[in-house]
């Protein structure tokens, strides 16, 4: 073991690597065709219906300029929806379209499920209490991310 097997940083990184190969993994067994990131837009656009792209950024703490990507393919596969903003007529505003609602409503109890694997080898104790420390770290460390959780 070298000195980057007991950082932080690379154990978040690996621990990121895991999360994103268990998400794949499940998604395409369970047949749903959605990223971790495409997930999270859902995720949030279905608590906030009609928030502007880069409110929704800030929602899901991810680059603005890259989530528009995120956000056109999630249009092209018909599970979000633009419309012009009522409150200014040059921005757009994001909805679930119902293809995207049923999606997603078969994907967030294969996303739950798979949280355990994610913390495989910790009793639920353990599990409780590293989510606790990561929200705690993520949370202080907030402002110092290009894209902070808004």
């Amino acid at each position: 073991m070298t000195e980057i097997h007991n950082m932080a940083g690379h154990l978040v990184r690996r621990l990121n690597q895991i999360s994103v190969a268990v998400f794949t993994d499940r998604m395409a067994a369970a047949g749903i065709d959605l990223t971790q990131v495409q997930f999270a837009a859902l995720s949030a656009l279905s608590a906030r219906p009609g928030i502007p792209q880069a409110e929704l950024a800030g929602a899901i703490a991810y680059d603005a300029a890259t989530l528009g990507g995120v956000v056109d393919r999630l249009v092209a596969k018909g599970l979000v929806t633009r419309q012009t903003n009522p409150r200014d007529r040059r921005a757009r505003v994001l909805f679930v379209a119902p293809a995207g609602r049923d999606l997603l409503n078969r994907a967030r109890p294969v996303v739950r499920a798979l949280q355990d694997d994610i913390l495989s080898g910790l009793t639920p104790s353990e599990r409780t209490t590293l989510l606790d420390l990561l929200k705690k770290t993520t949370n202080a460390g907030n402002a110092k991310s290009r894209a902070p959780l808004r």
